[in-house]
């Protein structure tokens, strides 16, 4: 006769499995930066589903994500930037590390005239003053599509070897991205009236960095929250976008040399080294923060498209990689360098990256805009953006560069080489 065991512990067994299996894909989503679109296609299921209670939410919650989480988002970048420019980085010396710049700066002034002659040409001038939208680039998804093109396994081990094309782009989306807060920074309406304390503020800010960073103090909290919160406040008194608020306290803190492929990685992939970066440390708050960003900002309604989507579009795409190349072009020309071993095919799939505005896009298009149509073409247009990073993929392919590189072939006058 059958003996049948009834198990009591099912129900807890159960609410394990189930947990574990979140953890897994919390973990799996942090590890490939999935948070970010995950968040901006939940606002945009969400936006055309229920769209009073989305929008409700949004703005709610639109000045705590905007403009103080992604404080901590622009902290990370400019302090994987800075590490770039140091001795020992892929941008040491001015020569190198001006190119991205010249580059940006070129890519936003061709982007902003395809936008306003787009506009004028659908006499829609109305649209002129938004033209700042073209100037954002998604730091992050830039980041993550140009290390999976040029990063290839280097042998059985599969390990990977960082690529100068990725510290390239990110002081290139750096440069743009402030570019496009400084052109917004007057209509960026915070205190009904100015305080004289906004400069002694930025002073202490920076003061306390500096003394932090003299007593050797190796803990990130003190450089965010105390100088970084002294900072912040200084900048939303002069009505400076305060997300940008960490920027001139990133130099004061605790830096070490590390390899490209470790940015963002969390600290179970550093474990057991001495050196701890402001990105291990801080990895998921990030994380969290670009979460809610994607959830407040790119909820839109899919009727909101019209000239402002297509004058969107075009710059991006298309104005903005041409100029991108012309400024390569013209920084060589002076006598400035590349970073070996880029060459202009592959600043031809770095500048096709780029084009990719989404986010920061659409954190330019809130700032400048109301709630209303125009908010929403523009908003739309941002979010198609991302077509840019298929293109680089085509590109890649077609020109046989990073991953899609020829390899080297070895002659070896027919023989192996034995172990």
């Amino acid at each position: 006769m059958a003996t049948h065991v009834i198990r009591t512990d099912w129900p807890h067994a159960t609410s394990r499995g189930t947990a574990r299996r979140v953890s897994r894909a919390l973990h799996f989503c942090t590890r490939n930066y999935l948070l970010l679109p995950l968040g901006a296609a939940i606002a945009f299921v969400w936006a055309n589903l229920a769209p009073f209670s989305y929008f409700t939410f949004g703005r709610v919650l639109a000045f705590p994500v905007n403009e103080i989480a992604m404080a901590l988002v622009f902290g990370l970048i400019a302090q994987e930037v800075y590490e770039e420019t140091a001795p020992g980085g892929a941008l040491h010396q001015w020569r190198r590390w001006t190119v991205p710049m010249v580059a940006a700066a070129s890519g936003v002034a061709a982007a902003a005239a395809a936008y306003g002659i787009y506009v004028e040409w659908k006499i829609e001038t109305m649209l002129h003053v938004t033209w700042p939208v073209v100037a954002g680039v998604d730091v992050a998804l830039v980041y993550f599509i140009t290390k999976a093109i040029f990063h290839r396994p280097d042998g059985a081990a599969g390990t990977r070897h960082s690529h100068p094309a990725v510290p390239f782009v990110l002081l290139l989306a750096l440069t743009a991205n402030v570019i496009g807060f400084i052109v917004i920074a007057p209509s960026y309406v915070v205190a009904a009236e100015r305080t004289g304390g906004a400069s002694l503020l930025m002073a202490a800010a920076i003061a306390t960095a500096w003394w932090l960073r003299r007593h050797r103090v190796s803990e990130f909290w003190p450089y965010i929250w105390v100088a970084g919160g002294l900072s912040w406040v200084a900048l939303y008194l002069e009505a400076f976008h305060p997300a940008l608020a960490l920027l001139p306290i990133v130099p004061f803190m605790p830096h070490a040399r590390r390899r490209l492929d470790e940015l963002f990685a969390d600290d179970a992939d550093v474990r057991g080294r001495t050196v701890r970066h402001f990105e291990h440390v801080w990895h998921y708050h990030a994380q969290a923060a670009l979460f809610l960003f994607g959830l407040v900002n790119a909820g839109v309604m899919l009727t909101g498209y019209g000239t402002g989507t297509w004058a969107t579009l075009l710059a991006l795409i298309g104005g903005r990689t041409v100029g991108i190349l012309i400024g390569v072009w013209l920084a060589v020309a002076v006598g400035l360098h590349l970073p070996a071993p880029l060459r202009m095919r592959e600043v031809t799939v770095v500048a096709l990256a780029a084009s990719a505005g989404f986010t920061f896009s659409l954190f330019f298009a809130t700032t400048l805009l109301p709630a209303g149509p125009l908010l929403a073409e523009l908003k739309l247009g941002a979010l198609l953006t991302p077509v840019g990073i298929l293109l680089a993929w085509l590109a890649a392919w077609l020109l046989r560069v990073g991953r899609f590189a020829r390899p080297a072939h070895v002659h070896t006058h027919g023989k192996h080489r034995g172990a």
